[in-house]
């Protein structure tokens, strides 16, 4: 069944945001749906079968562009993506976390990445369990950065347990901290992304971040701060317990892992099946990510994909 549904956007402003060169991101919306579009001065005509969803779609653009964002085909294609889940984009896109130094807002780009944030904001303890791709460390650094800046803590500890896939440490030239740098480095580059090589240097040099393996943080109690372990399928139950046990009095940690990338010896992570042991606790959130939140290369989420098929038709077989 046919139907007809129109949109008049009030600002001439935001109809050139709305269009995009040439009308591609009404084009992109069209395609998607069973639907025709038309333009005609600030008024969109929809017509066809799925004229109501299309609809919505633009609908929510709008409120994207009045809140001050922008749009790109990305932005519409996963806006098409959260309508078809019946999500918001406008709750989800226009969530800012912070602005970098270049002046680039930090905000959720799929609806799992706004879960992610939530949770983050709500617990003291939040795991962010996904693949590749979709923006675990990303985010947290981005939301360690704001917590630094708004005074709710004092310094930011970012670690990473020094598990090596392949290779083994002491092969490596320098002193241990040469030696591990490798593995922090996505974390120097996150916060890079947030404050720029400038504000990097005075937050190190004011001993403000903190930034080493996972093993140094034994003994240690870890007050007003914000802590993020990452790559933490690599740590040990052991290790695990450890580190959660070092957070003191207003502190926040965020651990982030992949349970599919497991380099730790003999494959015991101590990440997998957490949730089961801590999930019942308040003030600690679990929030798993999935090929969907992916927000690299579209190739990545086709990997992520390929990946999941292979082991679930392995696993059937077995």
């Amino acid at each position: 069944m046919s139907t007809t549904v129109k949109i008049r956007v009030p600002d001439n402003q935001l109809m050139v945001g709305l269009l995009g060169e040439r009308d591609e991101y009404l084009r992109v919306v069209e395609d998607a749906f069973d639907a025709k579009v038309h333009v005609r001065g600030n008024e969109i005509s929809l017509d066809g079968a799925q004229a109501e969803d299309a609809a919505q779609v633009i609908e929510e653009l709008v409120l994207v562009l009045q809140r001050g964002e922008t749009l790109g085909q990305a932005v519409v294609r996963r806006s098409i993506d959260m309508i078809r889940n019946d999500e918001r984009p406008s709750e989800v896109l226009t969530d800012r976390v912070l602005t970098t130094y270049r002046g680039k807002p930090v905000r959720p780009k799929t609806s799992g990445q706004k879960r992610y944030l939530d949770a983050i904001r709500t617990n003291t303890v939040t795991f962010g369990i996904g693949p590749a791709g979709t923006g675990k460390s990303w985010l947290a650094v981005a939301c360690a950065v704001r917590a630094l800046q708004n005074k709710q803590v004092e310094r930011i500890l970012l670690t990473r347990p020094a598990v090596e896939a392949g290779e083994r440490l002491g092969y490596l030239p320098g002193d241990l901290m040469s030696k591990v740098d490798p593995y922090l480095r996505p974390l120097y580059d996150a916060l890079h992304d947030m404050v720029g090589a400038e504000g990097m240097a005075k937050l190190f040099e004011r001993n403000v971040v903190e930034v080493a393996p996972l093993a140094f943080m034994r003994g240690r109690t870890l007050n007003d701060s914000f802590i993020i372990l990452d790559e933490a399928q690599n740590t040990t139950a052991q290790q695990m317990m450890m580190f959660l046990t070092r957070i003191g009095f207003n502190s926040q940690a965020v651990i982030t892992g992949d349970t599919t990338q497991v380099d730790v010896a003999g494959g015991r992570s101590g990440l997998v099946g957490l949730e089961t042991i801590l999930g019942g606790i308040d003030g600690v959130g679990f929030v798993t990510l999935r090929s969907g939140d992916v927000v690299r290369h579209k190739i990545v989420q086709d990997i992520v994909d390929a990946y999941a098929r292979h082991e679930s038709e392995n696993g059937n077989r077995r």
